[in-house]
């Protein structure tokens, strides 16, 4: 049989089982420090901008879609949803397909917030990233994209924030 070998087959030099887990935990500390550092003074913080940003880039067609994408608990969303309420970032209104159900829409106030806390975000991974070359950053980004979509169709139900969690 021809083409690439398979990645079992490929040799890694130096690489200890374990090491990638060891690896990854240290990126998404790193990067977990970071995020909370960016968007401090968000309504519940990473999950305050989480939140937000699937609002305005996802666009769910209600407030159980937006629990289902961001793998959130109705409950704790309920409350994350409250603050951002307040915050004047976020408005309930009746969902087109079904009145009962609540849509999740942003207001002026919260597209400006999460377009600061953007930029925010973007100079933070910038800086995590900024001990590799441009091609590296490219390559990086592109593989774990890759690998994180194959992970997700495996397993569309996991939670990326569980792993955040149990890091440890």
């Amino acid at each position: 049989m021809t083409g690439a070998p398979a990645a079992a087959d490929i040799p890694r030099p130096d690489a200890i089982p374990g090491d990638l887990g060891w690896n990854l935990g240290m990126v998404l500390r790193g990067y977990q420090s970071r995020f909370e550092e960016a968007v401090a003074g968000m309504p519940e913080g990473i999950r305050g901008y989480q939140v937000l940003s699937a609002v305005v880039h996802r666009d769910p067609p209600n407030q159980q879609a937006l629990g289902a994408h961001l793998a959130i608990d109705r409950t704790v969303l309920t409350y994350l949803l409250d603050r951002l309420v307040a915050a004047r970032l976020v408005e309930r209104v009746p969902a087109a397909n079904d009145r009962r159900a609540r849509k999740i829409v942003p207001t002026g106030q919260g597209r400006t917030v999460l377009s600061t806390y953007e930029r925010r975000l973007d100079a933070a991974e910038q800086g995590l990233l900024s001990s590799l070359a441009a091609d590296e950053v490219s390559l990086l980004s592109g593989l774990i994209q890759r690998l994180a979509m194959e992970i997700h169709r495996a397993q569309p139900n996991s939670n990326p924030c569980e792993a955040m969690d149990h890091l440890p």
